[in-house]
């Protein structure tokens, strides 16, 4: 019972232990500050990230987010320093993000380097980049783990989906394909027994054929015949219309006349 109740014990001392150091580590965490890298320079890498702004404050922690290789090509190749220090040679980042112990420091670092020069020694490949670099307020790393993990999830289940209809695409085409060697099969048993039929002076058994289906599709009559198809009048209802309206005028004209007449007398 003895060495019962000092195991338990042990255990409750390293899960005090464990607790105590999480909440240190949670503690610590509160304090750390984040900030946000829109550009990385091409050739840059976490190593060489960290020897240029460890000087300037302690780092924890460093995310850098890799490039398409097809945005490589797009770098310039008319430096020639960074063709000597094969930056373009290199893995390329597009964005990152860089974790300092505190929050104050990671303010500060923000403040003094963004839009700054990198500058360094002249044959450096970063010495005419710039900094783009912000202090992201109220964000955690935890933040960007779960965004990382998001994005991972969903580009997980893209590729399942995808892999699924390549799948089904397969299955499709190798069933047409069984199909297809079947029908050939029994064409060519078809053959081989007319054959053996005609050599042989029998009559020929020949399956009736299906006659050919004609679909039939409603269309609409071209604008000529459709004008043809419209109801038109004789020419003798319009010569009528016509010489009608003739003596309509002809009378108002009469009747005009007659009134200024009238007027000057």
């Amino acid at each position: 019972m003895s060495e019962e109740h000092e195991e338990q014990e042990q255990v409750l001392f390293l899960d005090e232990g464990k607790k105590k150091k999480l909440k240190k580590e949670a503690e610590k965490a509160q304090k750390r500050g984040v900030c946000y890298i829109s550009r990385v320079p091409p050739g840059m890498d976490h190593v060489k990230l960290r020897q240029l702004i460890s000087q300037y404050g302690e780092i924890q922690r460093i995310y850098l987010v890799p490039q398409n290789s097809s945005s490589i090509d797009r770098v310039n190749d008319n430096n020639k320093s960074r063709k000597r220090g094969g930056g373009t040679k290199a893995q390329a980042y597009s964005e990152g993000w860089v974790e300092f112990a505190s929050k104050s420091n990671a303010k500060r670092v923000a403040n003094l380097l963004n839009g700054e020069q990198i500058g360094g020694k002249k044959r450096s490949q970063f010495y005419y980049d710039h900094w783009n670099i912000k202090y992201l307020s109220k964000f955690k790393w935890d933040n960007l783990t779960e965004e990382i993990a998001y994005k991972k999830a969903i580009r997980e289940q893209k590729l399942a989906i995808e892999i699924s209809a390549a799948k089904r695409e397969r299955d499709f085409y190798l069933k047409k394909v069984d199909q297809s060697r079947a029908l050939s099969s029994i064409e060519e048993r078809m053959k081989k027994k007319q054959k053996v039929q005609q050599e042989s002076g029998g009559e020929l058994s020949v399956a009736p054929q299906k006659p050919p289906v004609c679909r039939q599709f409603p269309q609409k009559k071209p604008i000529a015949e459709r004008e043809r198809s419209k109801p038109q009048l004789s020419k003798d209802v319009l010569a009528g219309v016509s010489h009608y309206l003739y003596l309509v005028a002809l009378s108002d004209g009469l009747r005009a006349c007659h009134l200024y007449v009238q007027d000057e007398e």
